[in-house]
């Protein structure tokens, strides 16, 4: 069940937790990052000393290693589960000892169009930070730049970790959404060519266009609502000094979501708009084709109509056959003559 109180510390650790796979550890007291991949067995011994935060990351870890780690921190089972389970929505759970919170970081092929995401589960108390990745895809070590670019804020303990990992999140956002929005000027740029295959290009690279943004908007809307939560006094993570980064945090998640809306539309305008030139070049395909099949029938009514078994005003002689084939070359000019004129050849 959902708490409605803030963070409060967590009961230290009772025994060493063995964890298999990808660990990361750090340890920073004081403000000061003084140890780096230490055991996890340590964690225990470093909560109990005063003024230490810990940062705990697992990658793609086992169902008994979360298992282990939400025993030891005392995370709620649900939260626990969620950490576990596949495709969730972002979203801020608040328990009575920590936050959970659900985000994806996102990866844009520049050759295809298509979104990779990565799901990224983080466990926060007051004194730790627990980052629980499903992918090696999530870029953690771009994290880690943005922790060591920034040592004058590291003594804000977990809520600056949370932010710069946010922050890190959130750039990635935006620079998917930016790719997206070059793609798109690249299809307006082809709508009106003649090119044949250029056209059949844009048909394709507007649908994997569009269903890559429909995945962004995804992941980014709910966003929100995650850092709006977290900038509430009563949650507890965000201290006053942070209040602006996290506000900064919270207008790139504003900007990147009314820029993948935007975008949506464009690419939906690209598209009705490729439609509507098919068309329109169907019609002149059609208005030719026809043209051309009005001139073809002048000459065909006049030989069909000499071709009766009737006597007509020159049958049988030189003079008739010349009438006829000047004829269709009058008429036949005459028609090309207005066609054009009406620009429908």
């Amino acid at each position: 069940m959902i708490g409605s109180q803030g963070l409060q510390d967590p009961a230290v650790p009772r025994t060493a937790v063995p964890v298999d796979g990808a660990v990361r550890t750090r340890l920073y007291q004081h403000g000061r990052l003084i140890l780096e991949n230490f055991p996890v067995a340590d964690i225990s011994e470093h909560l109990s000393d005063g003024d230490c935060v810990v940062w705990l990351d697992l990658c793609n870890p086992s169902a008994r290693d979360v298992a282990l780690i939400g025993e030891e921190f005392g995370l709620h089972e649900l939260a626990v589960e969620d950490a576990l389970g596949e495709q969730q929505r972002p979203k801020l759970d608040r328990y009575a000892t920590h936050l959970f919170l659900s985000a994806y970081a996102v990866d844009l092929d520049p050759d295809t169009a298509a979104l990779r995401t990565s799901e990224l589960a983080v466990f926060c108390t007051s004194t730790a930070l627990i980052t629980v990745r499903k992918t090696a895809g999530f870029d953690i070590d771009g994290v880690v730049a943005r922790w060591d670019e920034s040592p004058d804020l590291t003594g804000h303990g977990v809520g600056f970790l949370l932010y710069a990992l946010l922050d890190h999140i959130i750039d990635g956002h935006f620079v998917a959404v930016q790719s997206l929005d070059d793609g798109i000027e690249e299809l307006e740029d082809l709508l009106f060519t003649e090119n044949r295959q250029a056209m059949n290009t844009v048909q394709r690279r507007s649908f994997a266009l569009r269903k890559s943004l429909v995945l962004l908007r995804r992941v980014v809307l709910p966003m929100r609502e995650v850092v709006n939560a977290l900038m509430r006094r009563d949650v507890g993570v965000v201290t006053e000094p942070m209040m602006p980064y996290y506000q900064d945090v919270y207008d790139h998640v504003l900007r990147v979501t009314e820029w993948t809306e935007s975008l949506r539309d464009l690419v939906t305008t690209v598209l009705e708009t490729n439609l509507t030139v098919q068309g329109n070049r169907l019609n002149m395909i059609m208005k030719k084709v026809t043209s051309w099949a009005a001139i073809i029938a002048v000459p065909t009514a006049i030989t069909g109509f000499y071709g009766q078994n009737v006597p007509y005003p020159g049958s049988g002689t030189y003079s008739g056959f010349v009438v006829s084939a000047a004829l269709i070359a009058v008429l036949s000019i005459t028609l090309y003559a207005v066609f054009r004129r009406r620009d429908w050849l």
